[in-house]
């Protein structure tokens, strides 16, 4: 770490600052955060000086361009190690952690992500515009060869791992077809390749860009991909229509788009970064024993099934072999294991409800000390889901109490579920008539569960005969 030290003494005039490691998922190269006095940067000691190169070049150019980025402030001399600028800690993707977790993105979540998007094409655009793309590593631009490498990546780090039995010529067969297709479109803009919401930082709430050393000359569409249907990202449907609209309205301040034919092709590049990123999640998860990546695998393959939903019949055997693979039953058990919560409202006078997963986990919450609405006639046909109800019991404030009680227990309850994973945990909540107390305990701790952790929860108002799910949609 002497060079870094030495980098940033003669970039600040200070020494011995205080070193903080920053951890990485997937890169090779170390971080740090370099501290002293009003001075902090994050300090680089990467692995190959070909790509540091292409990153240092790539960030003055785009500095230059005015695009946001982390302007590079100090480089060793054999550019093993370099400073930059520290633009803190907040990323998107945690900034977007809520929606990601339940499907359902706030109004705060959907307006950075649709200036994230409206960015992307001035990066793009801008950022190829006076570029020497021979900086770029380790290729210039999106070629044959380098389309080649990543159908590759996902047959022999993904395909080969689960074990499945297939024609190799008549997969490269379609793979060579593909490829003719994806190199179709040739276009002076620059593709990132790697853009995707852990590479976006958040700096008073206005994005700036990270980690675009992979980058190179290539067609939009492969980055639109990227960010969109990012393996953990959750964007339901209607949700990225919206954003590829705002991409669509930011792109055209530079060329003329057709709508229809951009969408036709960008399903083209859905299924090829799907693939490369297949073959990335099993390269790190299976062969470097990462377990993040092996984790991403299932979000991974519930996008490559939707995908597959309404074919891709130009490549017949590679549509097959798919399909097959998302099938496999390493992966269909995958989904098994996901945590389902029961939540239940019932009326003690009938019995306490019994677990239908047989395994008898989790919680039973009397509610009959709360002050009852139901001793007052004018709530006899109402239920704790309306509104007369819910202002009486949160007026007199002991429930807002009682539950305030139980969630953090049911959180960790459910947090240790999730780590160990468990697949079913159930959680009732009792009182005199199963209508009026039971009903609003239930029914809030279900949407707190949801809410919190995007899990499957299942709620049920026992007395009243009425069942409702929540779900991730993928």
């Amino acid at each position: 770490m002497q060079q870094l030290f030495s980098l940033f003494k003669n970039y600040t005039g200070k020494s011995n600052p205080d070193i903080e490691p920053i951890p990485s998922s997937g890169s090779n190269r170390r971080y740090f955060r370099l501290k002293k006095d009003d001075f902090s940067l994050i300090g680089v000691a990467g692995e190959s000086r070909e790509e540091n190169r292409a990153f240092i070049e790539l960030d003055k150019h785009f500095y230059r361009q005015h695009l946001n980025v982390p302007e590079v402030v100090a480089v060793s001399n054999d550019e093993m190690f370099y400073l930059q600028e520290d633009l803190g800690d907040e990323i998107l993707f945690d900034a977007i952690k809520a929606g990601r977790a339940t499907g359902v993105f706030s109004h705060e979540e959907k307006e950075l992500l649709h200036k994230t998007i409206a960015l992307l094409a001035d990066f793009q655009v801008k950022g190829a515009q006076g570029l020497n793309f021979d900086v770029c590593y380790p290729l210039p631009e999106l070629n044959r060869r380098s389309v080649n490498w990543d159908l590759n990546y996902f047959k022999y780090s993904f395909l080969k791992t689960t074990g499945m039995d297939f024609q190799e010529d008549l997969l490269e067969n379609d793979f060579d077809k593909f490829t003719d297709t994806l190199l179709e479109d040739k276009s002076n803009t620059f593709m990132y390749r790697d853009f995707q919401s852990r590479n976006v930082m958040l700096v008073d709430g206005n994005p700036y860009f990270i980690d675009f050393q992979g980058g190179r000359k290539g067609p939009v569409y492969y980055d639109v991909a990227s960010f969109l249907w990012q393996a953990k990202a959750n964007f339901p449907s209607e949700l990225r229509d919206e954003l590829i609209l705002t991409y669509l309205d930011s792109l055209n301040k530079y060329m003329d788009v057709d709508e229809s034919k951009f969408l036709d092709r960008l399903r083209q590049f859905v299924l090829f970064r799907t693939l490369q990123v297949l073959g990335a999640y099993g390269f790190r998860g299976y062969f470097e024993k990462k377990p993040h990546f092996i984790q991403s695998i299932p979000f991974a393959l519930n996008n490559l099934h939707e995908l597959l939903k309404d074919g891709f019949d130009e490549y017949p055997y590679l549509s097959k072999v798919l399909n097959e693979m998302t099938e496999l039953k390493q992966f269909t058990d995958v989904k098994k294991r996901e945590l389902e919560v029961r939540v239940v409202s019932f009326a003690y006078k009938k019995g306490i409800p019994n677990d239908p997963s047989g395994n008898g986990g989790g919680y039973v919450f009397d509610c009959r000390a709360i002050n009852n609405p139901g001793k007052f006639e004018r709530y006899n046909n109402f239920t704790g889901l309306d509104e007369p109800v819910i202002q009486f019991l949160e007026e007199d404030g002991e429930i807002v109490e009682f539950l305030d009680t139980i969630y953090p227990l049911v959180d960790n309850h459910v947090k240790r579920y999730l780590d160990r994973h468990f697949t079913n945990l159930m959680i009732a909540f009792g009182c005199t008539g199963g209508q009026h107390r039971s009903v609003y305990a239930a029914q809030h701790v279900a949407e707190h569960i949801f809410r919190k952790f995007g899990v499957k929860v299942v709620l049920i108002h026992r007395e009243q005969n009425l069942e409702q799910e929540f779900k991730n949609r993928n």
